[in-house]
């Protein structure tokens, strides 16, 4: 897509206030692929005040919770409709493979589903307080204004799992996508407005997180702000939101432990461990590129990872024969460059790969080779630092005790694996790693019906499941005296009487 009019505010598509464009290239080769507005802070103030006005008019609030439901579910039939045009414009933007891009539009959908079906289900509740004379009930109202800013990887899977509760909680927002893959989040605004969203209730802004999307973390209007992205930017939006007492749903990323003990089923764990490390070339927040391996199985694990790393074919959105794609951009790709220099500093042994791929059709694009690092221990940087690309480390332990120390060694929490045949074994260690998704025996599903979120530094709240929508939404408590009286508490003096002699009755 290539418009000077790609922000969407107040129901309007308009162009940036100073005219500005952001050029979109491919990961791939570099082709440009789209050309959108760059917003500026003025745009994202206007995109504020249209959400703030939306909100406190009504005019979606009004809906009643079925209606909106209903909406929800329109928008997953939209988006079904348009899967191929939505999968060919996030391959354009991310470069991954189209397969990939077409299972996303699937889950996609099915998180809207999941969220009208959930919202169906949202009921008042009614607290017994032993008196026949109060009603005492629970409801539950939209938060209001909500800052709704994704990543990269996943760029509207991401913003998806913002927008479906939204929508049902009856919130107007502001979508910030990444400025590095705008095109989906475009097209989504499209499929609101065709269904009939009010407008003002959904806006959406382009451009970088210092200009367009600093405004949506600071201004006093906006009640939520949910993210999906870096520690670093995490941390600084928790403490801008602060400043006016917002509320911050944050997924921050992980390092995640992929644990393979020797009674596992090995060719299973291998299998689910090569997928685990080098899918989407590990730009991945639940990426299992920490690798522990009981010390008796290091060698047999090991060398055929390597092996099975050494052979991932490398190719574009539209190579047939591609496994695994690009890096997102340059910038990235020296990241990942200089995360394997300190690696190697440390004391690392590198198996098979740690460059820049160098085959001839790749030269135009970012495309690192899948990695793997031997003789790796919790004081490494590559262990505790997340590298966001095809990166797998290899630790060993020979306990299961040793397993969950590793496991947990950690500023991270957000997912993580265990192998073993021994079920009683596989679900204590499971119970003991402080992560928000653990693995048995598999590494990577996950359902809209199930929370998904982190512990410690890997964020804050949980989106998906039914605490999804339940960020969404402000708890309210209205107590009814039925049958209203005097409390009697304090004496009323005004109904007293005076007998002439100071005294009163």
């Amino acid at each position: 897509m290539s418009s000077s009019k790609s922000l969407f505010i107040g129901g309007e598509w308009v162009a940036a206030s100073d005219g500005g464009v952001r050029e979109i290239h491919s990961p791939h080769d570099n082709a440009l692929v789209a050309t959108v507005s760059e917003a500026t802070k003025e745009d994202s103030l206007r995109a504020i005040a249209a959400a703030r006005a939306s909100f406190d008019s009504g005019v979606f609030t009004s809906w009643p919770l079925l209606a909106r439901c209903e909406f929800v579910e329109k928008i997953a039939d939209l988006i079904d409709r348009d899967a191929e045009i939505l999968a060919g414009l996030e391959s354009g933007d991310t470069a991954k493979r189209m397969i990939e891009a077409r299972y996303d539009m699937a889950d996609i959908a099915a998180t809207f589903r999941h969220f009208a079906s959930l919202g169906k289900k949202l009921h008042d509740r009614t607290v017994d307080v032993g008196d026949p004379k109060i009603t005492s009930k629970i409801v539950h109202e939209a938060v209001g204004v909500c800052a709704l800013i994704g990543p990269w990887n996943y760029p509207l899977l991401q913003i998806s799992w913002k927008v479906a509760p939204a929508l049902v909680s009856g919130c107007s927002f502001i979508v910030k996508p990444s400025e590095l893959t705008p095109s989906t989040a475009i097209h989504l605004m499209k499929l609101l407005a065709e269904a009939g969203l009010p407008a003002g209730v959904a806006n959406l802004i382009l451009g970088g997180g210092a200009t367009a999307g600093a405004p949506l973390t600071e201004d006093p209007r906006v009640d939520l702000v949910s993210f999906t992205g870096g520690l670093v930017t995490g941390k600084r939006i928790m403490a801008t939101a602060a400043q006016t007492v917002k509320k911050v749903a944050l997924e921050l990323g992980g390092k995640n432990p992929n644990i393979i003990f020797a009674d596992a089923d090995i060719d299973a764990a291998i299998d689910n461990a090569v997928t685990a490390a080098f899918l989407h070339s590990g730009q991945v927040c639940s990426a299992g590129t920490r690798l522990l391996v009981e010390e008796s199985i290091h060698d047999r694990v090991v060398n055929e990872i390597v092996r099975r790393a050494g052979e991932i074919h490398l190719g574009g959105p539209r190579d047939e024969q591609a496994e695994t794609g690009p890096l997102i951009s340059e910038g990235h790709l020296k990241k990942i460059e200089e995360y394997m220099q300190n690696a190697i500093a440390d004391g690392a042994r590198l198996l098979v790969g740690g460059k820049r791929a160098t085959r001839s059709d790749l030269k135009n694009g970012w495309y690192f080779e899948p990695t793997v690092l031997d003789g790796c221990t919790t004081k490494m940087s590559c262990v505790q630092d997340e590298s966001f690309g095809p990166i797998l480390t290899v630790e060993t332990f020979s306990t299961k005790e040793e397993a969950v120390a590793l496991g947990n060694d950690t500023i991270y929490g957000l997912s993580g694996a265990v192998w073993s045949r021994d079920e009683g074994k596989a679900q204590e260690v499971a119970a003991k790693l402080r992560h928000g998704t653990i693995w048995v025996n598999d590494y990577g599903p996950y359902r809209p019906q199930a929370e998904w979120g982190g512990f410690k530094a890997s964020g804050v709240g949980r989106e998906l499941g039914e605490h999804g929508l339940s960020e969404y939404l402000e708890t309210k408590h209205i107590w009814t005296n039925n049958k209203p009286a005097r409390s009697g508490w304090f004496l009323d003096r005004s109904e007293s009487t005076d007998d002439g002699k100071g005294s009163t009755q």
